[in-house]
């Protein structure tokens, strides 16, 4: 699979880099946030489908849209988890073995928004994969929905192994702290606070 290579919605994006999802939508409609509960069983689904953590995709949906189904960016990523089309929604077609990419209509559909969005979290987490410590392999998969697994790796090492190791010799806090210093994103590390944070109130 093609290295997938992101770039944040909040500032202007480092040249060559196409962003997949947005952490702040711009334009909502004026209805209320729900709970997460209310889409439980959705996320619950297909995190188990793609074994992904369940609270992380809860976190993420807190801080991409606050649980609004109709959320859309002015970059135009939509719905719950704030997915474009063309780029992640894309990936996850392909991912589970479908051509094209999802509609607007689709990504507003919160069923179809979770899976897709969980799916591309898959995604992400193979290219993590060899990440041993859980809770950094949490911040990483967080950086890594906003701005790429690649960008993430490279603030390592152009070589993947090698990244993987050195992100392995580092506790999980000076992981984060690295990602505060060296992420090529600024607003990386921001994201990973705000995600980290919604993690953390859920459990």
């Amino acid at each position: 699979m093609a290295a997938l290579i992101l770039a944040g919605c909040a500032k202007q994006p480092p040249p060559r880099t196409i962003s997949l999802v947005t952490s702040t939508p711009m334009t909502m409609l004026p209805v209320p946030a729900p709970k997460s509960g209310t889409y439980g069983d959705y996320i619950h689904d297909s995190a188990s489908v793609y074994g992904v953590d369940e609270n992380l995709v809860k976190a993420i949906i807190q801080v991409e849209s606050g649980f609004n189904p109709s959320a859309v960016s002015r970059s135009n990523a939509i719905g719950l988890m704030q997915l474009k089309a063309e780029t992640a929604g894309r990936d996850a077609y392909r991912f589970k073995g479908r051509y094209g990419q999802p509609s607007a209509y689709e990504l507003k559909d919160p069923a179809i928004n979770i899976d897709l969005g969980t799916a591309y979290l898959g995604i992400l987490q193979r290219q993590l994969s060899g990440i041993s410590n859980p809770q950094t392999l949490r911040y990483a998969l967080t950086v890594a929905y906003v701005n790429g697994a690649g960008a993430l790796l490279r603030s390592f090492s152009s070589d993947r192994g090698r990244a993987i190791a050195m992100i392995n010799d580092m506790t999980p806090d000076q992981f984060y702290r690295h990602v505060q210093t060296r992420h090529p994103a600024p607003q990386a590390t921001r994201y990973l606070w705000k995600v980290n944070n919604a993690y953390l109130a859920m459990r």
